[in-house]
């Protein structure tokens, strides 16, 4: 196929043999003097036998991402057999159905596809970029994704700029469409409808990934009194609502989506009472009173997105729980959330143990939870496995 040939050091072929999908730059013996950043490269062992085919990235700790473990030439009927190896995995785990419309087809390294997501939003696709060379194939890619989608797909919409490495030495063309121009499309999830804005919403427009989490809240709320924290555009509130909560308030710092809830709720006439709040959630769990809510839900942004951050997001985490307990009333229910990568399983659950011995009530874990089935894990890949949460029963 004519790849650049990147060498490993001795001995440090282990990591790839056991398919661990990055190659980190102080593994690297030998790399072409004319290789740029973002191509696709071969990756041989000190012995010169083959290992690897990925996309180079130099000046990063991660230096080459790994797309096929044997030999592939990277085109377009590549990228045509992921999409459509996805495209059966999440049938087989019943996505999309007639309930939901809205699900994520191809989730990075979980796909066997480092640096690279593609969320569905009904007609709507959004194509993530990770990596430099990602971004250079993602026209190539959007053309597969069309063409394995039929007409289902009305757009596809780009978007890299806050995702992309900050060293890529490269001036992007930021997000735009590839098909079509839709910025906005309704999506239902599990019978609810959600307006989705792909431009201008975070992320790439909802958080797909908690999906089976406000299912399962909904089936603690039939009656009870429900505070979503960090809201954003309602999904928790809107399955308390559906499920018969006698009232939510719904908490987010931002004006825009306080407001695009308020849309959600009209879409969907639910009833029940909602008090829609814009505030910060901390100033507004400190200035509540004790034992105020039959349900607490805490899902807030990552705090930390690199390690030399973590020590200050783990004392916010705890911060933020123990107050988050003293809102639930006695016998009441905390679902409490992380999404930042650089906090581990065990590190959030210890951050969760702090903040209940600090708040001074009996706590007990009901679940454990995390991402959903379309946000898969790649056995080799641990790291992403990024989403933690607990169902606390406070008492």
């Amino acid at each position: 196929m004519g790849y650049p040939q990147v060498i490993l050091r001795k001995g440090k072929e282990v990591s790839v043999l056991r398919k661990h999908p990055w190659i980190f730059s102080g593994a690297i013996f030998k790399v072409p003097k004319q290789i740029e950043d973002g191509q696709v490269v071969e990756i041989q062992s000190a012995d010169g036998i083959f290992l690897a085919t990925g996309h180079y990235q130099g000046g990063s700790s991660i230096a080459v991402r790994i797309l096929s473990f044997t030999e592939n030439e990277i085109n377009t009927d590549f990228w045509k057999a992921k999409l459509k190896n996805a495209i059966e995995f999440r049938r087989s785990v019943g996505l999309p159905s007639s309930e939901t419309n809205a699900y994520r087809l191809i989730h990075g390294e979980g796909d066997g596809l480092p640096g690279i997501v593609i969320d569905i939003y009904n007609d709507v696709a959004v194509v993530q970029c990770h990596s430099l060379g990602i971004y250079r194939a993602s026209e190539d890619i959007a053309a597969a994704l069309a063409q394995v989608t039929g007409k289902t797909l009305d757009s596809i919409y780009l978007r890299c700029r806050d995702t992309m490495p900050e060293h890529t030495g490269e001036e992007l063309s930021g997000d735009k469409f590839i098909k079509g121009n839709r910025e906005e499309t309704t999506i239902v999830e599990n019978g609810i409808k959600f307006l989705i804005n792909v431009v201008k919403g975070q992320k790439t427009g909802f958080f797909l990934d908690q999906r089976e989490n406000r299912k399962l809240l909904g089936s603690y709320s039939s009656g009870k009194t429900v505070c979503n924290c960090f809201s954003y555009t309602g999904g928790f509130s809107l399955y308390s609502l559906m499920a018969g909560a006698r009232s939510v308030e719904s908490v987010d710092i931002s004006q825009q989506a306080v407001a695009l809830l308020d849309e959600n709720l009209k879409l969907n006439d639910f009833g029940g009472s909602h008090t829609s709040v814009c505030n910060n959630v901390m100033h507004y769990l400190a200035s509540e009173e004790t034992g105020t809510f039959d349900i607490v839900v805490v899902d807030p942004p990552a705090f930390a997105k690199s390690l030399h951050k973590r020590h200050n997001a783990v004392q916010a985490y705890k911060r933020l729980n123990q107050l988050a307990i003293k809102k639930v009333k006695k016998g009441g229910f905390l679902f409490t959330f992380s999404c930042s990568q650089v906090v581990g399983t065990q590190l959030f659950y210890d951050t969760i143990v702090a903040a209940g011995i600090e708040s001074g009530r009996s706590v007990r874990v009901v679940a454990s939870l995390s991402q959903g089935p379309d946000h898969p894990v790649n056995l080799f890949h641990p790291e992403g496995h990024y989403l933690k949460g607990l169902i606390l029963c406070i008492d």
